[in-house]
Parts: structure tokens; C-alpha cells; sequence
């Protein structure tokens, strides 16, 4: 109940377009591990981050030098009506940049700081590597900016955004892949005091942030990794095991409802579960399609649809 309320915020956060989630130092500082080698000389942008509280910004500047950036941006969108400290300059969006020896201060746009402002993508020309936590509203269209542009990116999203058909196509095509920590890998978020806090997996940390987690996000890149191609293990076995492995009405292939009983000696199309796309090694299998039988119409076994599949093929070696 307390995970389902919580997921719940997320999706009335969608409805509302409250997006007000924000990361932990400690789940950034756990992924970013994994890419340390794509830093160099890099320019990062955190471009839906304040550079007066996010910890995007703070990891990029504490680890300026372990990681040989070049530069860091951090710029955040405000209301037309906001105004920070009671400044005038700053009652729109703002940005700050760190060159590994000086801050510039806060630096106020003309507008209102949006992603998808002519200033905002303007910082996004000249940056290299992508990396936050965008809007959940917006997340088709935050992905979108950044393929158009040709940005390297590393951001997280809730996971449902895998069945988007725009970004399920990115990854079908290989170009964009899920990182190393999702569900429980990401250890909750921290939101405005505003915010209901309901159900038991909410907290207060030391600092007197509100921490939720929904146990539901993934972080979601096109930064190599070798993880995504490590070979998964198969154990099973379908000959002689057909009733464990029913087929579909609409398609010919198999349903299998756990990655790891994907069977060995099965080369045929098999439906699995999304979160199959966490151990999905491009070089080990072939995504089909995702959802959808032969017919078009949702994938059903006797007249039952399961949950949502991807249908994927083992190849050939």
C-alpha cells in the first residue's frame, strides 16, 4: 500500500504537472560511478537544476577535478512572478557555471529559464553531457530535445517512460539504454514541504528534507556502459517444460513473466517483462516489438492479456 501510494504522487505529479522531485546527493553520487570516463574535458549541463540548492550541481562541482570537466552549468526555470530574495534581477529563471576555479554567480535569463527556451538551448549547444533529473510531464519531450540536438545525456525518469513509444523506440533501436540502478536502486526523493507525505516508505533526513521513494524510477542514458553487455545467464530449459511457457493467441511466440526464466534452447519470440530491458545485452537479444501481437491488438493467452511484453528473440551465435 505504501509503495502504491507513492506511485501514485508520481502519477498525479504527471496530471498536475507538479514535478517538484528532487534527487539525492547519494543516488547520483551511486550512478554517476559508472561513468567516470566519458567526463573528460566534457562541459555537463544540469539544465532543470537550481545552482542554489541541486545536487547535481553540487556532485559536478565536488568532483571537478576526480572527473577533468571542463565546465558546469546549472540553470533552473522560476515563474514570471517568482522573485528570489526579493531581487528584482531574479525573478526569472537563472544560471551558474563553474570552470574548476571560479563560480560566475547567479546569472538571470531574460525569461523564464525553461529547458526549451531560446537561452536554455543556447547553454545546450555548447554543452557536451546532459545530466539530471527533467520534469516528469515533460519527459517525451525533454528526450526529444536531446536526441534532436545529438546530446549525450544521463537523466532519470519514472519507469513507465520505457512504454512511451517514442523513447521504447530509441531503445529498440539502440540508441539509448537503461543504466545501472533503477527501482529500488534509487532511494527516494526529496520534496517541497508543500508536498502530502503518506504511506510508510516516507522519511525525514538529517538535514530535515522530506524524502519519498516510490521505487519506481530508472536512470536512463546513451553513455556507454560495459554492464549492458555482459551476457545474461540462461538455466532453462523449454523442451520438456512447454506448459510452463504458454503461447500467445495473436503471436506466434511464448510468454515468459521472469527475465531469468527466459528459456536456452527456446530461438523463437518470446514476450517478456519490461524490466527485462535492465539485463537487455543488444548483442545477446533482438527487441521485435513491444505490447502488440501480430494482429495489432494487445498481447492475449486465451483471451487474457498479460501484463505488458516486449517480444524479443535470442540471436544466432
Amino acid at each position: 500500500m505504501a509503495r502504491n501510494a507513492s506511485n501514485r504522487m508520481l502519477q498525479n505529479a504527471k496530471k498536475s504537472k507538479s514535478d517538484e522531485f528532487y534527487t539525492q546527493y547519494s543516488d547520483i553520487e551511486r550512478e554517476l560511478q559508472h561513468y567516470s570516463s566519458h567526463f573528460k574535458d566534457k562541459v555537463v549541463y544540469c539544465n532543470c537544476d537550481d545552482p542554489l540548492t541541486s545536487n547535481f550541481y553540487r556532485f559536478f562541482v565536488d568532483n571537478f577535478k576526480h572527473l577533468k570537466l571542463k565546465k558546469v552549468i546549472a540553470s533552473c526555470f522560476k515563474e514570471t512572478d517568482y522573485n528570489l530574495f526579493n531581487i528584482s534581477d531574479f525573478k526569472h529563471g537563472y544560471y551558474q557555471t563553474y570552470d574548476g576555479i571560479n563560480e560566475s554567480g547567479i546569472i538571470p535569463f531574460q525569461g523564464n529559464g525553461d529547458f526549451r527556451s531560446r537561452e536554455c538551448i543556447e547553454l545546450l549547444k555548447e554543452s557536451d553531457i546532459i545530466v539530471t533529473n527533467p520534469p516528469f510531464s515533460l519527459f517525451r519531450e525533454y528526450v526529444s530535445q536531446l536526441v534532436k540536438y545529438e546530446k549525450k545525456f544521463l537523466i532519470i525518469g519514472n519507469i513507465n517512460a520505457i512504454t512511451y513509444k517514442e523513447i521504447f523506440e530509441l531503445i529498440q533501436h539502440d540508441k539509448i539504454w537503461l543504466g545501472v540502478n533503477l527501482g529500488r536502486g534509487i532511494s527516494g526523493f526529496i520534496v517541497p514541504q508543500h508536498y502530502e507525505l503518506y504511506g510508510t516508505e516516507v522519511s525525514i533526513d538529517k538535514n530535515g528534507n522530506r524524502i519519498i521513494s516510490t521505487n519506481n524510477c530508472l536512470w536512463l542514458t546513451n553513455l556507454e556502459l560495459s554492464q549492458r553487455h555482459a551476457i545474461l545467464p540462461l538455466t532453462h530449459n523449454y523442451d520438456g517444460n512447454e506448459d510452463k511457457y504458454p503461447k500467445y493467441d495473436n503471436c506466434n511466440g511464448i510468454n515468459v513473466d521472469k527475465t531469468q526464466n527466459i528459456p536456452k534452447d527456446y530461438l523463437g519470440i518470446i514476450g517478456v517483462p519490461i524490466t527485462f530491458l535492465h539485463k537487455y545485452n543488444p548483442d545477446q537479444f533482438e527487441i521485435i516489438r513491444f505490447r502488440k501481437g501480430d494482429d495489432g491488438r494487445d498481447l492475449s493467452i486465451q483471451g487474457k492479456c498479460p501484463y505488458f511484453r516486449i517480444l524479443i528473440r535470442q540471436r544466432a551465435h
